[in-house]
């Protein structure tokens, strides 16, 4: 049964960062060096890793999640979800097209990012539900 679960919810996860990282990056201006920044990639995984300490805190306020709903959620959603992998392929392919400051750019931006959205998951969690 958790093996179905974490592939549903990773067929879900992989839909919605396919629809979501092609509206971000399409957000991003087509000329210029910075054109080839993966803002796709970097909204994805920041929301990701909001929704990632967000149900961190649940199950950290309210007893750890079932096994069901860490199959579901955290490892088939959000591992069809975020995309660090794709981060670091993009990242390197920036870099070796010359651009190093874009690359490190957004090697920065994304830890930083991210781990400031876990954070303020885990405060929104922590200040909704009691």
């Amino acid at each position: 049964m958790s093996a179905l679960l974490v592939a549903v919810g990773g067929a879900v996860g992989s839909l919605l960062r396919f629809w979501m990282s092609g509206v971000a990056q399409r957000s991003v201006p087509a000329t210029g060096e910075w054109s080839v920044f993966p803002a796709g990639t970097l909204v994805v995984n920041v929301f990701g890793c909001l929704l990632a300490g967000a149900l961190a805190e649940v199950g950290e306020r309210h007893g750890p999640l079932s096994n069901e709903t860490r199959a579901l959620l955290m490892v088939g959603f959000l591992g069809g979800f975020t995309t660090f992998s794709a981060f670091a392929n993009e990242t390197v392919a920036v870099w070796r097209s010359g651009a190093v400051a874009v690359a490190a750019t957004n090697v920065v931006l994304s830890v930083l990012i991210c781990v400031a959205a876990v954070v303020a998951g885990r405060g929104l969690m922590a200040a909704l539900v009691k």
